[in-house]
């Protein structure tokens, strides 16, 4: 799988009865797509998966994989038991996806070989190659990185934890195996424009772009300033834009997810509320979403 640019994390649309929307979730993809992402995360953590049943997330990817027609690389995640995420590992490549962004288990801790066994357990479900995504209760060393990135088709590892000395260990080990060359990193930190800067110092220059969902003019005018090095623009984004949706967004838990959601439906494309347990925003939540949304667009000149 080749990634470049932006990687479009999609929500995952609801209908007026709670069920998926299969078709605003295609014309969602298909936009993100035609305005340049360069990978489709579909079903992952912005796409509510801790919400979705196995054949929900089976039918979305498929949606993804029909829409986007090879244009770029499909994924879809799993996670959670073993049982549960080697039978949504299996679905995924049923629907014909490209990889598997595999999440943690939750609640429980493990020791380090017991991640590893995770991991072993779970990609033996399908033949996709897996991108292994650090966080929660899944927090390898720096040494547990390497064997995971050692093993048959685990392809990247995506970090969720933010710990920037931590995650350039990370890196360094695994690069000290042979053959990972090729072996990809990416930024999975929410609002992950905020460290894009940091991570590529440390050699991340993947990152997933939630803003991307709802605004890729923003996004991709804010990848291209950090591509060339316009410190100037890329201050100004960060000011007035990336930071104040950030403070937003901490103001409620579970507003990583829902204010794309709402951010998707000022821009025009109604997507629905969000699942249990998260919440929608408030009235005034999204009018200062909308606020922002205006701002960082007449600051790229959309």
């Amino acid at each position: 799988m080749k990634f470049q640019g932006v990687l479009f994390f999609p929500v995952t649309p609801f209908a007026p009865d709670g069920s998926l929307d299969e078709e605003r979730l295609a014309r969602h993809i298909d936009s993100g797509v035609a305005a340049g992402a360069g990978g489709v995360f579909v079903a992952c953590g912005t796409g509510e998966f801790h919400a979705l049943t196995a054949g929900e997330i089976e039918r979305a990817t498929r949606v993804a994989v029909e829409t986007v027609g090879g244009r770029v690389p499909v994924l879809a995640a799993a996670g959670g038991p073993v049982p549960v995420a080697r039978d949504q590992a299996a679905r995924v490549a049923r629907a014909g996806a490209d990889g598997l962004l595999l999440l943690p288990p939750y609640l429980v801790g493990a020791p380090q070989r017991g991640l590893v066994r995770y991991v072993e357990e779970v990609t033996g479900a399908s033949d996709l190659p897996v991108i292994f995504y650090q966080r929660g209760t899944a927090r390898p060393t720096p040494e547990t990185a390497a064997r995971i990135a050692a093993l048959p088709r685990v392809v990247g590892l995506k970090d969720g934890i933010g710990d920037i000395e931590r995650m350039h260990r990370v890196v360094r080990a695994v690069r000290a195996v042979p053959g990972t060359e090729d072996f990809r990193f990416f930024n999975g930190l929410p609002t992950a424009e905020m460290t894009a800067p940091a991570y590529r110092g440390i050699g991340v220059e993947l990152y997933s772009s939630a803003v991307f969902a709802f605004a890729p003019e923003i996004a991709l005018a804010f990848h291209r300033a950090l591509t060339d090095g316009d410190e100037t623009l890329l201050g100004t984004l960060l000011d007035e834009f990336y930071g104040p949706l950030v403070a937003l967004r901490d103001e409620v838990p579970g507003y990583a997810v829902a204010l794309i959601k709402a951010g998707l439906t000022i821009r025009g494309l109604d997507v629905g509320g969000v699942r249990a347990p998260l919440l929608d925003p408030t009235p005034e939540h999204t009018a200062r979403l909308a606020k922002l949304i205006d701002h960082g667009l007449e600051v790229v000149g959309a």
